[in-house]
């Protein structure tokens, strides 16, 4: 039996962990801390491959009709 790769499901963006640098440049930008970003969990079936610890920030990327693309983060929390 194979097993599904959700990850791979041509509905879901990609998901990608950011590095400090762009993490601190992230917050520096916008102005903002880690607690102001949205969350999702670390047992979420697309990151759980995804080497990432609580506080790390996830970027996804999703296709867009109007944009090409559009960038959303979210900061990975435990609970």
């Amino acid at each position: 039996m194979t097993k599904f790769e959700v990850k791979d499901h041509i509905l879901v963006p990609k998901h990608s962990k950011i590095s400090d640098k762009e993490k601190k440049e992230l917050l520096e930008k916008y102005s903002i801390s880690v607690k102001d970003i949205p969350k999702i969990m670390i047992k979420d079936s697309v990151i759980v491959d995804i080497d990432v610890k609580e506080g790390d920030i996830i970027k996804i990327t999703r296709k867009s009709a109007t944009t090409g693309e559009s960038i959303f983060y979210r900061r990975v929390v435990s609970s």
